[in-house]
C-alpha cells in the first residue's frame, strides 16, 4: 500500500478536506502532488496558496527515501488553468502587484531548487500561471488528448506572465518562439509543444502518470540543446536583429495601444542579456505596473463580462435539447452557419437551398476549413471526413420534419422571409424554432403572420461566421421564454457570445455602426483620402477603418440595410445621397473586387513574388465629385466617427435595446471590433468623463449640425456625474483562470 501524506497534516490518518496540494509517497519512493481546489471546475492558484506549496514541498523533503515528485491535477480534464486574476482586484498600487509578482515568483522558486527532480504531468488546459508552474519543474509530460493546451495568455488581459514565466520560457525553447507564444498568447497543442521542447515527451493519457513517474525516477536529464537557429539568436548580433524585428512588427501590429507587449520584449531582452536575477526584476515590476494600466483594466474588464454572460441563460426557462438543425440558404452566411453546427456544435445539420449548387457551395465551406486544419496537421482526415458527414442538403424539405431549430440565412427581403416561416411550420416539428439571421429586419414583422409566433426569433450571426465570436439573440414581444433560453444555449454550443438585443431596426451592433460608417463617408466627401480616413481609425484602435469594413460587410448589404433604419428610427441614419454613385457604379466592396478599394484578383501557381495588396480606387473621387487632399486632422476624424456610435450606444442602452452597459460593451468588441483596450463604449465613456463626451458632441454638433447632438440619457448622467460601471469589487464567484 502506499504512503498518504495529506499536506498541512504529516499524517496518513486525517486527510484535510480543505487541501489543495496532496502528497502520496507511492511504494517506489516516488511522490505525487495532486492539486485540487475544492468546489471549482478548474485548478487556479491562488496567492494564498503559497504557504501550501511551501508545507508540501518541506513534507516531500522529509521523506529521505523519495526519488523524484510528479505533480498532477485532480481535475478530469484542467491541469491548472491559470492563475486567479480576481487577486489583482485586491492591488491599489503598482507595488502592490509588484510584491503579489514576487511572490509568485519566489514560490515557484523553491520548485525550481527542490533538490529532486519534479515533472510535471499535464493533462488539460495548462495556461498562464499553470505553465509557469510547470516551467518551474524540472521535467514536463503532456497527454495527447484534444484537450490538452500550454500556453501564457496573459498579453490578452493586459499583463505579463508575473511568475517567472518571462524567464524561463525563453532559455527553455529559445527566445523567438518564447517571444511568438507570449505576444500572441496562443495556445500549443502536445505535438507541438514536444516538438519546440516545451514538453519532454507526449503519451497517451492512460499511461501519462507511469511516463512521469518513470522520467522522476531517471534522474536529472540532460536538457538537449537549442537547434541551432535559436543558439544564433542567442548571440550578441542574432538578439540585436531578433528583438528589432520582433519590436517593429509588435508596434505594426498593436499601434502602441497594448503595452504588455512592449514590457513583454523588454522584459525578455532584459534576462537574456544581463541574467535572471535582473530578469525576474523587472518582470515583477512590469507586471506592476501593468496591472495598474487603464488599457488592462479594461481588458480585465472584458474577461470578467464575457465568463458572467457564459453563466446566464438570457431567459427565466430551462431550454430545450438541440439534436437536429436546419439552415435555410447556402450562401456565405448558411454554410458559414453549418460549418459552425457540425464543427464545434457536433449536431447534424441539414442544408436547404433552392438549387443543388447552393448546397455544394456550403458543403465546401466546411470542407475548406477543415482542409486547412488537415494540412496543419491538427485535424487527422478521418476526423475531416466524419465531421463532413454530419452536413447533409436538399432542394426541397425533406429531413426538415425532425429538426429542433431551422436558422433562415436567405436574401434580407421580408416576404421571402415571411415565406420562409410558414414553409417550416408546415414542414417543420411543431416545436421546431425559427431562427432570423436577419441583420436588420425587425422580428415582429418576420413573425407577424407566423401560426406560431411564440418560437421565432432573430440569431443575427457576423461575417465570417467561423471567425466572429457574437451572435445576437432577437426576442420579439410574443417569442417564449423557452425559445430564448433554447437559443442561446444553441449559440453558446456553436461556440459564440450570445447577448439577448431589443427587436428594433439594426437591433445593436448595426444599429452603433450605421452612424460610424456614415460619418466616414461624410469625411470622404468632405474630401479627405479614403485611405487617411481608414488609417485614423486604425492608429484609434480599431481593425479596420469605416470604408474599409464597408467594403468588407458589401457596399450593397450596407445600402439595403440603410433604409431600413431611416424608415424605423428617424433621418439621422440616412447616409449621404451622393453615395448612391458608388453602388450604381457596380461597386459591391470585396466580394466582386471593386469598392472604396480595388482588390487584385488571386493568382493560382506558383508565385514569385507576394500578390499585390488592396489599393483606394482614385476613380471614386471622380464619382464623388471631389478632390482628395488630407486636410482633416486624424484624431478629429476618428472623434467624428466614433462620438456617434457611443452616442447611439447610450440610445440603445435608454430605449432598452441592450439590457446593460455590460452585453452593449460585449457586442461592439466582439462584434464590429471596438478597441478592446478600450473596454468597449461604455467602459470608454466612463473613462473619457460622460461631460467630457457630452460637451465634445455638443461643439461637433456646432460645427458638423444636430445629427452629433448628445442623447437625452448622456446629457442628464453628465449632469449627475453618474458612471456606467459604479466601482465595485470583483464578486467572488467570478474568481477564475486568465485563459
Amino acid at each position: 500500500m502506499e504512503n498518504r501524506v495529506e499536506q498541512g497534516r504529516g499524517d496518513a490518518t486525517m486527510p484535510s478536506t480543505e487541501s489543495v496540494f496532496q502528497l502520496s509517497i507511492r511504494p517506489d519512493n516516488i511522490g505525487v502532488i495532486t492539486i485540487n481546489v475544492p468546489n471549482e471546475k478548474v485548478n487556479t492558484l491562488k496567492a494564498e496558496f503559497a504557504e501550501q506549496i511551501a508545507q508540501v514541498l518541506q513534507q516531500a523533503q522529509s521523506s529521505p527515501q523519495l526519488q523524484g515528485l510528479v505533480i498532477v491535477s485532480g481535475k478530469p480534464d484542467s491541469f491548472i488553468a491559470g492563475a486567479d486574476i480576481t487577486m489583482i482586484a485586491a492591488c491599489r498600487t503598482a507595488q502592490d502587484a509588484r510584491v503579489l509578482a514576487q511572490k509568485g515568483q519566489a514560490t515557484l522558486a523553491q520548485i525550481a531548487a527542490f533538490p529532486i527532480p519534479v515533472v510535471a504531468a499535464i493533462h488539460g488546459a495548462c495556461l498562464g500561471g499553470g505553465l509557469e508552474l510547470a516551467l518551474a519543474c524540472h521535467g514536463r509530460v503532456c497527454s495527447l488528448d484534444d484537450k490538452t493546451v500550454l500556453g501564457l495568455p496573459e498579453v490578452q488581459l493586459g499583463l505579463l506572465p508575473g511568475s517567472g514565466g518571462t524567464q524561463r520560457l525563453p532559455r527553455l525553447i529559445g527566445a523567438s518562439k518564447a517571444l511568438d507564444m507570449m505576444l500572441t498568447g496562443r495556445q500549443i497543442r502536445a505535438r507541438q509543444a514536444l516538438k519546440m521542447g516545451l514538453v519532454d515527451d507526449a503519451v497517451p493519457q492512460d499511461i501519462l502518470l507511469e511516463v512521469a513517474v518513470s522520467r522522476a525516477k531517471a534522474g536529472w536529464v540532460d536538457k538537449p540543446s537549442l537547434p541551432w537557429q535559436e543558439r544564433l539568436l542567442n548571440g550578441p548580433l542574432g538578439k540585436s536583429i531578433l528583438f528589432n524585428i520582433v519590436r517593429k512588427k509588435t508596434l505594426a501590429k498593436t499601434q502602441g495601444h497594448y503595452p504588455a507587449a512592449e514590457h513583454i520584449i523588454h522584459v525578455v531582452r532584459q534576462g537574456l542579456d544581463n541574467g535572471g536575477p535582473s530578469g525576474y526584476e523587472a518582470e515583477a515590476r512590469a507586471f506592476g505596473e501593468l496591472a495598474m494600466s487603464a488599457e488592462s483594466a479594461a481588458l480585465r474588464s472584458l474577461f470578467f463580462a464575457t465568463t458572467s454572460l457564459k453563466k446566464e441563460s438570457g431567459s427565466t426557462a430551462q431550454p430545450r435539447k438541440i439534436s437536429r438543425v436546419g439552415v435555410l440558404g447556402g450562401g456565405l452566411m448558411g454554410g458559414g452557419i453549418a460549418n459552425v453546427t457540425a464543427t464545434r456544435a457536433g449536431l447534424p445539420v441539414r442544408i436547404k437551398d433552392i438549387n443543388p449548387q447552393g448546397i455544394n457551395q456550403a458543403l465546401k465551406y466546411t470542407w475548406d476549413a477543415l482542409g486547412k486544419r488537415v494540412r496543419s496537421k491538427r485535424l487527422r482526415p478521418t476526423e475531416r471526413q466524419r465531421q463532413m458527414m454530419l452536413i447533409s442538403g436538399t432542394t426541397d424539405y425533406s429531413g426538415f420534419d425532425n429538426v429542433d431549430i431551422v436558422v433562415e440565412a436567405v436574401f434580407e427581403d421580408l416576404a421571402l422571409k415571411q415565406q420562409m416561416v410558414a414553409d417550416i411550420e408546415a414542414h417543420g416539428a411543431p416545436h421546431t424554432i425559427f431562427a432570423s439571421n436577419t441583420s436588420s429586419l425587425p422580428i415582429s414583422q418576420i413573425a407577424a403572420e407566423a401560426k406560431r409566433p411564440e418560437q421565432v426569433i432573430g440569431l443575427h450571426y457576423f461575417s465570417p461566421v467561423d471567425k466572429m465570436p457574437l451572435v445576437e439573440v432577437i426576442p420579439h414581444a410574443g417569442t417564449s421564454e423557452e425559445t430564448i433560453a433554447t437559443t442561446v444555449a444553441f449559440a453558446r454550443k456553436q461556440g459564440k457570445t450570445a447577448i439577448v438585443v431589443g427587436d428594433r431596426a439594426g437591433f445593436y451592433v448595426n444599429r452603433i455602426l450605421a452612424p460610424y460608417i456614415n460619418e466616414g463617408a461624410r469625411c470622404l466627401l468632405d474630401g479627405e483620402p479614403i485611405e487617411s480616413i481608414d488609417k485614423a481609425l486604425v492608429d484609434f484602435g480599431f481593425p479596420v477603418g469605416p470604408l474599409n469594413l464597408l467594403d468588407e460587410v458589401g457596399i450593397d448589404v450596407g445600402t439595403k440595410i440603410m433604409p431600413i433604419l431611416v424608415e424605423q428610427l428617424g433621418s439621422r441614419f440616412a447616409a449621404p445621397a451622393s453615395l448612391d454613385a458608388i453602388l450604381k457604379d457596380g461597386r459591391k466592396g470585396r466580394k466582386n473586387g471593386r469598392g472604396f478599394y480595388l482588390y487584385p484578383a488571386k493568382t493560382s501557381g506558383f508565385k514569385l513574388r507576394k500578390s499585390p495588396a488592396k489599393q483606394a480606387d482614385p476613380n471614386v473621387y471622380g464619382l464623388l465629385g471631389v478632390t482628395p487632399k488630407a486636410h482633416i486632422q486624424r484624431e478629429v476624424i476618428a472623434q467624428r466617427c466614433v462620438m456617434m456610435m457611443l452616442n447611439e450606444a447610450v440610445r440603445c442602452l435608454d430605449e432598452g435595446i441592450i439590457r446593460n452597459p455590460r452585453d452593449g460593451d460585449i457586442g461592439a468588441v466582439f462584434g464590429i471590433g471596438f478597441p478592446p483596450f478600450l473596454g468597449g463604449p461604455f467602459r470608454y465613456l466612463d473613462r473619457l468623463g460622460l461631460d467630457t463626451a457630452a460637451r465634445t458632441m455638443k461643439l461637433l454638433e456646432q460645427q458638423y449640425g444636430e445629427r452629433f447632438a448628445p442623447c437625452e440619457r448622456l446629457v442628464a448622467m453628465a449632469e449627475q456625474k453618474a458612471v456606467f460601471y459604479p466601482e465595485t469589487e470583483v464578486p467572488a464567484e467570478e474568481s477564475t483562470a486568465a485563459e
